[in-house]
């Protein structure tokens, strides 16, 4: 297992590298200047200044050798926008707000998602089946921005029950919870009702009937431990998912996180800022994806890793 989790870390930090190189030199590709806007008035001479200022006179391969030399020994530069706040700073001080929401979601997802997939699965009423059916294609069909907008329209706009902006009271979480929610519930109650629905015609299921076992006790010790396995290893990307794809959905809300951060860096091309969240949320994404395939292995002893 240690050397399986080695080989996987080494991939991912190969994996890093790239996605770095790659939105490094696709910003600088970008024509302009990540001044141009806030110094129009500016004369040539003052704008060679700044650009001598954060190193981008130089070539393009020395910026980033100079660059990845620092990320290395922790220090992601000053924010190009945000003059005198260092990258680090921001993201440590914007990061809990994001993290918190994501984490909200990744449980109330985990917790609907299981719970609507064991009664699709276990009901013997054709319509909440139904119900569930179409509740899961909807909320795979439709994008997260999306709802987000209708649920403005509907909940703040016209019958005024719910905040818009910020997370300053528990109400206000519930729009942006259920916009990052509603697809992965949607997933997961599939991947539960299709993999419960094939465990509980197995031979220890009927073995466990026939000693009399309540159906709950089946349900819950035996059937949902096996049927469990597609959501664990669905469960680290999708809170990966969650907190990348909260950039949209804090840039609706007004949420002060990496989100609105995200955005408001790539429109002020500022190159630092857009590149420790770039890393920042990739690690994310592979560390994530290690730990649910890792866990998966725990649970089900089968899963031979890779040696």
């Amino acid at each position: 297992m240690a050397r399986y989790i080695a080989k996987r870390l080494i991939v991912g930090a190969f994996t890093l590298v790239i996605l770095v190189t790659i939105v490094f030199f696709g910003m600088r590709m970008m024509p302009g200047s990540p001044f141009a806007q806030e110094n129009k008035s500016k004369s040539a001479e003052q704008m060679a200044m700044l650009n001598e200022k954060y190193g981008l006179d130089k070539p393009v391969t020395e910026q980033f050798a100079i660059y990845v030399k620092n990320v290395l020994h922790g220090d992601f530069g000053e924010s190009l926008s945000k003059k005198g706040q260092q990258v680090s700073d921001i993201i440590a001080t914007r990061m809990p707000v994001t993290a918190k929401l994501g984490l909200i979601a990744f449980v109330f997802a985990m917790g609907m998602g299981i719970f609507l997939g064991i009664v699709s699965a276990l009901t013997r009423h054709r319509w909440i089946n139904s119900a569930i059916t179409v509740m899961a294609t909807i909320g795979v069909s439709v994008p997260g921005f999306l709802l987000a907008m209708l649920m403005m329209v509907l909940f703040s706009v016209y019958l005024g029950w719910l905040p818009v902006v910020g997370l300053d009271t528990p109400a206000s979480y519930i729009m942006p919870v259920l916009a990052l929610s509603f697809s992965p519930i949607s997933t997961i109650a599939r991947l539960t009702r299709s993999s419960l629905r094939d465990v509980m015609f197995s031979d220890y299921i009927t073995l466990a009937r026939s000693k009399g076992t309540k159906e709950s006790v089946i349900v819950v010790k035996h059937a949902l431990k096996n049927a469990i396995l597609p959501i664990v290893t669905y469960a680290g990307p999708m809170f990966a998912g969650m907190i990348t794809g909260s950039l949209v959905i804090e840039t609706l809300f007004s949420i002060p996180g990496i989100g609105k951060e995200f955005t408001n860096s790539i429109s002020n091309r500022d190159y630092t800022l857009t590149m420790g969240l770039t890393i920042l949320l990739g690690t994310l994404v592979i560390v994530m994806t290690l730990v649910s395939d890792v866990v998966a292995a725990i649970i089900d002893p089968r899963i031979k890793v890779e040696k």
